[in-house]
């Protein structure tokens, strides 16, 4: 039938869908600075900022990952 583990697992899942609380999409403070439609350059930069802060940790992963994959391949030609 089913282990524990999968159980343990399915029951963590349903818990996190059953306490998910809906979030709006922007802050008070940015809604209030991007809300009119006058503030399309603003609005521009303000994606960009949030582009360039979300790529930072996915380098920060790939450079790791990178520097993991070369001592693997180091130790496994010695």
């Amino acid at each position: 039938m089913f282990s524990k583990s999968k159980l343990q697992t399915c029951f963590v899942l349903i818990t996190l869908f059953a306490l998910s609380i809906s979030a709006n999409a922007q802050c008070a403070m940015c809604r209030a600075a991007l809300g009119g439609d006058g503030n399309k350059i603003q609005a521009q930069a303000v994606n960009d900022g949030i582009v360039y802060l979300m790529m930072i940790p996915y380098v920060l992963v790939a450079g790791v990952g990178f520097a993991v994959y070369r001592l693997y391949k180091k130790k496994k030609a010695e």
